[in-house]
């Protein structure tokens, strides 16, 4: 199989990487970080770039590319520690909108492609312990419109978005797959209230909670909708991660050629040198599987489902890995504030828990293995 980027593909990697060595080093990441995590503006800078169209059909004004254009992006992305949020809403959010009526994706996608507006997926809920088919908040038809009930938890850059776009069930049980619906909401809606924060990586979140808020209707089946979308948000997470883990590696070789420690430099110590060996090798699993995690993306649902959760096993088992080690070499000045490298290990920290940790998509792939006992069968 060729894994060789095309041209353009390479074109974009270029692209993206000029603009984060110029317009995105740690010192504005820190500020922006220290500041409470907004990054609207940073979101308009990558929608200069074209980059918000990215996953947006050419009909609506986007580029149209595919998941190997978004892995390209998402992993310099990640190598930058830019703490934007372009996956939720430059990759998930366009998935979830193509499923919505014609015109609500002639409103919708062109201002996500021109960069005027921020729409980002709602899901998540407490008693959800990364369940999707969870799903407790109430959609009530009244009159001619769509009332929504419930709440969201952690939602991305929420405080910042114009649009949510919301799973709520029409009938049935509150672990049924069947009955969840996707309704597209707007802040500022009568009986919608956002309540934003700061996360740990230095990035911003929100809650949300409906009462009676009237909503757009995006699809009523919307669980598959659904589930496709959190798989292309799985696979930018992996790429993503690989990028952090890179630029993390690269940081803790340099800090050990340099660093001096009984007269001479960290990197001539063996026992060390077999240690950053150990990185290097998880982070070229996690590289492997974000590769098979973006090429799977245009699979059959079963396929597709387990190999971005096989693709996430791998990217929590190095990201913790490397992470640990990276910063446990660096000694005390890992763990501070003003250095780079512990932005690096908060950003693998949460992406752990993004879209399901470790453990949860453990638990995935062993209820999909059913004809084999291997992992890749």
């Amino acid at each position: 199989m060729d894994f060789d980027f095309t041209d353009d593909q390479l074109a974009l990697r270029d692209a993206v990487a000029r603009w984060v060595d110029k317009g995105f080093g740690f010192e504005r990441r820190h500020h922006l970080a220290k500041a409470g995590g907004a990054t609207r503006a940073v979101w308009q800078e990558l929608a200069d770039l074209g980059l918000t169209g990215l996953a947006v059909p050419s009909e609506h004004g986007g580029m149209g590319f595919g998941a190997v254009e978004a892995m390209v992006v998402m992993e310099e992305l990640g190598t930058g520690l830019v703490n934007a949020p372009f996956a939720a809403g430059a990759l998930v959010a366009p998935a979830l909108l193509q499923a919505a009526p014609a015109e609500v994706q002639a409103e919708w996608l062109p201002r996500i492609a021109e960069r005027s507006a921020l729409v980002v997926l709602a899901h998540q809920e407490r008693a959800a312990r990364y369940r999707l088919h969870h799903v407790s908040t109430q959609a009530q038809r009244s009159g001619d419109q769509w009332l929504l009930t419930g709440s969201k938890s952690v939602v991305p850059a929420g405080d910042e978005a114009d649009a949510f776009i919301v799973p709520a069930r029409l009938s049935g049980a509150v672990d049924a797959t069947d009955g969840i619906g996707l309704f597209l909401v707007r802040p500022g809606t009568a009986g919608c209230s956002v309540r934003g924060h700061a996360t740990q990586d230095g990035a911003r979140a929100a809650e949300l909670l409906l009462q009676a808020c009237a909503a757009t209707l995006v699809c009523e089946q919307g669980f598959e909708v659904l589930e496709e979308a959190v798989d292309i948000g799985i696979a930018a997470l992996c790429a993503e991660g690989v990028g952090l883990m890179g630029k993390l590696t690269a940081i803790t070789v340099d800090y050990m050629n340099t660093r001096k420690q009984f007269g001479t430099t960290l990197a001539s110590f063996q026992a060390l040198r077999h240690r950053i060996a150990d990185v290097k090798m998880q982070l070229e699993l996690a590289r492997s599987m974000s590769y098979y995690a973006s090429l799977k993306l245009g699979e059959p649902a079963p396929a597709r489902r387990r190999a971005l959760s096989q693709a996430k096993v791998q990217l929590g088992q190095s990201a913790r890995f490397v992470g640990q080690q990276c910063i446990q070499l660096h000694g005390g000045i890992g763990v501070t504030d003003e250095y780079i490298a512990s932005h690096y290990f908060k950003r693998l920290t949460m992406l752990e828990m993004q879209f399901g940790d470790t453990l949860h998509h453990l638990g995935e792939v062993s209820t999909r293995m059913q004809d084999t006992a291997g992992v890749f069968g």
